[in-house]
Order: C-alpha cells, then sequence, then structure tokens
C-alpha cells in the first residue's frame, strides 16, 4: 500500500470521478485506475462502483475512506516534521473556509502573512457552509477550518467577533431607528438565510418565543441582498457576511448597497474561529499557520476595509 494509492483512492472519492481524479493529481486516467486496482486487490475490497458517468464508494470504501485520510495525513506530518528541521520550507496546508465571512474578510489577510513567512508551503482551499467545514475536519479532509464557535468537537482558537445586523428595505418604517428588536422583524416578509448564520437567527427567534413570516429561504447572500434591495422582505445576516461594510468610530454602519443595515437591540454577536482535529496531530503547517492567526488583531484589520 503506497502513499500514491491513498491519494488516488482519496480524490476518486472526492470528486466522484477517476478523470476528475486525474486532472487533478496530473496524471493519466489510467494511472489512477491502476493505482485503484491495485489498493482493491492487495486489500481484497472493492472501493467503488463503476457507473459509466462517475464513481461511488462502496460500503466497506466508505468506511475505508477515512482511515485513508488519516494515514495521508500522517505521511504528511512526517514529512513536514523532517522539513521542519530545515525551516518548514515545504509541505501542504488544507485550509476549510465558508462564505464571504472567513473568505472574504479573514482568510486573504492570513494568507498574505502566511505566504510571506512560508512561501514554499503549498496551500489548497476547499469552500462550503460551516457544516461541512466542519465535517471536512472530522473526516480529516482539511487540516484546519474556519468554524462558528463553539465547537467542543475540535481545538479551537477565536478570531472575531461578529455582529448580527438586520437588513431593511431603504424606505422601510424602521429606517430611521438605531437599532432594531426582534418583535419588529415579525410583521414584515422574512427572508430566512440558509448559509452560515441559519442556526443562530433560528434560535433567535426560538429562544424570544417569535416565529418570523417567512416568504423565501435563500442559501446565498448575494440573493438574499437583492431580495431586501428589492422590497421583498427584511432579514437578519451577519455583519462579516455583507459586501461594502465599514464599522465607524460611531459604531454606525455604513453600506454603498441598496439596503440599510441596522445593530439588533439587545445587540446579537457569533464568533468565528479556527479549528483543529488534534494538536498532537496536527501537522506543522497548520501549526504555522494558528500561530500566525494568534498574533493577528483580525478585528481591527476589519475595520479598516
Amino acid at each position: 500500500m503506497t502513499n500514491n494509492q491513498l491519494e488516488a483512492f482519496v480524490m476518486v472519492a472526492d470528486y466522484r470521478s477517476f478523470t476528475a481524479a486525474a486532472l487533478h493529481l496530473g496524471i493519466s486516467q489510467s494511472a489512477v485506475s491502476h493505482a485503484i486496482r491495485s489498493l482493491e486487490k492487495e486489500l481484497d475490497v472493492q472501493l467503488f462502483i463503476r457507473l459509466k458517468a462517475d464513481a461511488e464508494l462502496t460500503e466497506v470504501g466508505a468506511r475505508l475512506l477515512l482511515r485513508a485520510r488519516e494515514m495521508m495525513g500522517l505521511y504528511e506530518t512526517i514529512r513536514q516534521e523532517a522539513a521542519d528541521a530545515q525551516g518548514l520550507k515545504t509541505g501542504t496546508l488544507r485550509i476549510g473556509s465558508f462564505g464571504p465571512s472567513s473568505s472574504l474578510r479573514l482568510l486573504p489577510a492570513l494568507l498574505h502573512e502566511y505566504r510571506r513567512q512560508y512561501p514554499m508551503i503549498e496551500v489548497h482551499i476547499d469552500e462550503g457552509p460551516d457544516q461541512d467545514v466542519k465535517q471536512w475536519i472530522l473526516d480529516r479532509r482539511i487540516d484546519v477550518g474556519f468554524v462558528v464557535l463553539p465547537e467542543e468537537r475540535f481545538e479551537t482558537h477565536e478570531l472575531v467577533k461578529d455582529q448580527m445586523v438586520a437588513l431593511l428595505p431603504p424606505n422601510h418604517s424602521l429606517a430611521t431607528q438605531a437599532s432594531v428588536r426582534l418583535d419588529e422583524l415579525c410583521n414584515d416578509p422574512f427572508i430566512m438565510t440558509e448559509a452560515g448564520s441559519a442556526k443562530i437567527v433560528t434560535s433567535l427567534f426560538h429562544t424570544e418565543n417569535l416565529i418570523p413570516n417567512v416568504h423565501f429561504r435563500s442559501a446565498q447572500v448575494i440573493s438574499t441582498l437583492a431580495l431586501v434591495a428589492r422590497d421583498e422582505g427584511v432579514t437578519i445576516l451577519a455583519e462579516l457576511a455583507l459586501p461594502g461594510i465599514k464599522q465607524l468610530e460611531t459604531g454606525q454602519l455604513q453600506t454603498e448597497q441598496a439596503y440599510l443595515v441596522k445593530p439588533l437591540s439587545p445587540p446579537v454577536f457569533r464568533h468565528i474561529g479556527l479549528a483543529i482535529h488534534s494538536k498532537k496531530r496536527a501537522s506543522p503547517a497548520a501549526l504555522a499557520f494558528i500561530k500566525i492567526a494568534k498574533k493577528m488583531d483580525l478585528s481591527k484589520l476589519l475595520l479598516q476595509k
């Protein structure tokens, strides 16, 4: 059993395609097929059901996938620890990121500093919903991920405190108010986010025994913003998920978009941090990324944008 075989196994499972796995690995499809056949022969099991357009994991293949990820992670950790003795010159860092909050607001500044210090580390970024990122950490698909805290299953480090805000059409009756209460948002058509803030928004109304008048459900922030701008309803989102937002010294929020942004009353925040499965088994590249994050004051950087 070789690392190349395990890598081919994981890539085919991730992409559900021998062709896509070959493109990702930079080898021929026949080489990927040979690696999988060799691994299946050695293990005496069938890992995939070959279909015309894609490949599906068998039951035993799904069970072995997690172990394959663990073995690949250990292999990379050994390789990086050897390289670390020479200054962490080479290696791979796999990062999981969710939505605009981390991908556009937090990750660029961290990556800029990380690449400055470790220019030879190859960085892979997977993007998906917050819950997907957490599953990727559990599955060892990524080394470190941005998550909404608290998250007791992992070792975490808080990065920023993100304010939850109400979004209103420009001519809304609450436009002149400095802040908005939850109950004031229950009469209008409500656009319920199904993105990263969904759990928090749902919990807010549930805790106050309030029922929003949900007319739309949207998994995309850009669609939600467009609906508010067209006066189709109101919503609640996380401040960091919004484009073009700048918080002034007065505490007011400004936006160039065609909607109003109002803090909730009382204020509500979500906490965003980095999570890893275990520091004991984390690669030097992942630990270096977290070390940089701990030294940077991202909250100040966000106010400068």
